[in-house]
């Protein structure tokens, strides 16, 4: 039997993409840099609604990435968004990112309890056997997250990225789902 709350967290419960409802809400959220460059590597770039919502359509059906938004239990507001991506039926490996547009819910432990949803998803749902992710070394809110998820270390890349003319490290980190399933007895 279907456990109805494998989406539903703590804090959290992860939600389908309405691409006319959310473009608007990532359009929103790229509007703030900070947000931008906690999120990506490349330059900040804005995107249109309109663009954002076409993405959406052209990636909902595709069966190599798995996109939600993360909606607070509380309000029921849509916060930010988290998925997978990558070669997953062939390697059982996905590469992960999450992102909490809304700043107002920063820091608060949503980021976690969302990871924490979609890493049972990842592991229970789709079988996976591995899940990975790359941080910048200057986030170190969203390094403790991700422990605290059960991540580990498992490489640097040092001075990867260059922002404000200083250099900073790329961490790759993993989670494998025995490791995961170890945590959850």
């Amino acid at each position: 039997m279907l456990d109805t709350n494998i989406l539903t967290g703590n804090q959290v419960r992860l939600v389908e993409l309405d691409p006319e409802r959310d473009s608007k809400n990532w359009a929103k959220w790229r509007q703030n840099s900070e947000y931008l460059r906690l999120l990506d590597s490349g330059p900040a770039k804005l995107h249109s609604a309109k663009a954002n919502q076409q993405w959406m359509e052209k990636h909902l059906n595709d069966w190599l990435e798995f996109e939600f938004n993360i909606q607070t239990l509380d309000a029921g507001k849509l916060i930010g968004t988290v998925g997978l991506e990558g070669n997953m039926r062939t390697h059982g490996d996905a590469f992960v990112g999450i992102g909490i547009g809304d700043p107002d819910h920063w820091g608060k432990g949503y980021g976690t309890d969302a990871m924490r949803v979609i890493l049972r998803y990842a592991f229970m749902e789709l079988g996976l056997h591995r899940v990975t992710l790359n941080v910048f070394g200057y986030n170190t809110r969203a390094i403790r997250s991700y422990e605290k998820a059960g991540f580990i270390t498992e490489a640097v890349s040092k001075g990867a990225l260059r922002r404000d003319g200083q250099r900073w490290d790329m961490v790759w980190m993993g989670i494998l789902a025995d490791e995961w399933r170890k945590k959850h007895e």
